[in-house]
C-alpha cells in the first residue's frame, strides 16, 4: 500500500509539470498575438507604438518562455496560479467560479449515462439477438460516430428552436440578476446541455455490458440457478449484478476524461459558462495563466478518475492485485 501511494504520487507531480510545461510551450509557439486577440483588429491598427510595447509588456509578449514558466512555476509553488489577463481576476477565482458548473454538467451527465448504460446493456444481454438487442446495438454503434458538437447543434434545434422546451443556452436567464436566480432555473439550463452529453456518453458503457451479461448468462452458476426454477432477470438479479456492476462502474470511471474533452465542446455549443469555455477564451486570447490552471485542474481531475478505475480493477479482478504484488 504504501508503495502504491509513494508511486502514484510521483506520477502526480510528473503529470502536473508535464502538462504546465506542454501548456507554456503550446502557448508560445501559438501564431496567435495576444494583444491583438484582445483589443481587437481596428484598435490595434490605430493604436500607438507606445501603447503597442505597454501592453506587450503586460502580456508578457517579449519574456522568453522559460522566465515565464520560472515565475509562474514559482509562484504556483507558494500556492498562487496568477492572474487571468483576459477575465482580469485571480485565476483560482475563475477556476473556482466555473468549476461549479462544469461539475454539476459533468456529474449530471455521467450518471445519467451510467444508469441508462447499464440498463441498457442488460436489457440487450439478455435478450441476444431479439430486435430489441439490435436496436440498442445500433443506437449505440450511431452515437459513438456522431460528434458531440453535431449532436448538441441538433438537440439546440430541434428542442430549443422548434419545440421551444429548453433556453437556447447559458446558465441562467438573460438578464436575471444572480440573486434572483432560482434552482428550477439552473436546472432548466442545464437539462438539455447534460442530455446531449449523457447520450453520447452511453456507447460504451452499454455494449460493454451487453457483453458482460452475455458471459453472466452462460456462466455455470447461472445456468444452475436456471435449473432451479429462476427466471432469466431473476437469476441476472440474484447472481449476476454484482458482477455487472462492478466492471461498468469502473469503465465508468475510467470514462471521465471523454465525459471531461465532451463537457468542452457542449459548452461552447450551448454558451454554458463552464471550464470548457474558458479554456477555448484563454486559449484565444493566449491567456496563459489560466489556461494552465485549467490543464492543471482538468489533469487532476482526470488522474483521480484513473485512480479509482484502477483500485475498482482489483476489486473486480483480484488476479490483478496478485500480479502487481508479484511484480512488485
Amino acid at each position: 500500500m504504501f508503495r502504491f501511494v509513494i508511486r502514484n504520487i510521483a506520477k502526480f507531480i510528473l503529470l502536473m509539470v508535464a502538462v504546465s510545461l506542454v501548456t507554456f510551450v503550446l502557448v508560445s509557439v501559438s501564431p496567435i498575438d495576444p494583444v491583438q486577440a484582445n483589443v481587437g483588429q481596428a484598435a490595434y491598427v490605430n493604436m500607438s507604438e507606445a501603447k503597442r510595447a505597454q501592453l506587450a509588456e503586460y502580456w508578457g509578449v517579449n519574456t522568453p518562455l522559460w522566465e515565464r514558466y520560472a515565475n509562474w512555476f514559482g509562484d504556483l509553488l507558494h500556492g498562487d496560479l496568477g492572474t487571468s489577463l483576459r477575465f482580469n481576476a485571480p485565476v483560482a477565482d475563475v477556476i473556482a467560479t466555473r468549476a461549479v458548473n462544469s461539475l454539476a454538467l459533468m456529474a449530471t451527465a455521467w450518471v445519467v449515462s451510467g444508469v441508462l448504460g447499464f440498463g441498457l446493456g442488460i436489457l440487450a444481454g439478455a435478450n441476444r439477438g431479439r430486435p430489441i438487442d439490435r436496436i440498442v446495438k445500433g443506437y449505440c454503434f450511431l452515437l459513438a460516430s456522431v460528434p458531440t458538437f453535431w449532436l448538441g447543434l441538433v438537440f439546440l434545434i430541434v428542442f430549443s428552436v422548434w419545440l421551444g422546451w429548453f433556453p437556447f443556452g447559458f446558465s441562467v436567464p438573460i438578464g436575471v440578476s444572480a440573486a434572483d436566480v432560482t434552482l428550477a432555473d439552473a436546472l432548466h439550463h442545464l437539462a438539455l446541455p447534460a442530455l446531449t452529453l449523457s447520450v453520447v456518453g452511453v456507447a460504451n458503457i452499454a455494449l460493454h455490458t451487453r457483453e458482460k451479461t452475455i458471459d453472466v448468462l452462460e456462466s455455470d452458476y447461472v445456468r444452475f440457478a436456471r435449473t432451479r426454477g429462476l427466471s432469466t432477470w431473476g437469476a441476472l438479479r440474484h447472481h449476476g449484478l454484482r458482477n455487472l456492476a462492478l466492471p461498468a462502474l469502473t469503465l465508468q470511471f475510467a470514462s471521465i476524461s471523454e465525459i471531461f474533452g465532451g463537457s468542452v465542446l457542449v459548452e461552447q455549443v450551448f454558451s454554458y459558462p463552464g471550464l470548457g469555455q474558458a479554456a477555448v477564451t484563454a486559449g484565444l486570447g493566449g491567456d496563459v495563466a489560466l489556461l494552465a490552471g485549467i490543464a492543471l485542474f482538468s489533469a487532476a481531475f482526470v488522474f483521480g478518475g484513473n485512480l479509482i478505475a484502477n483500485v475498482l480493477y482489483g476489486v473486480v479482478d483480484p488476479r490483478m492485485r496478485k500480479g502487481a504484488k508479484a511484480h512488485a
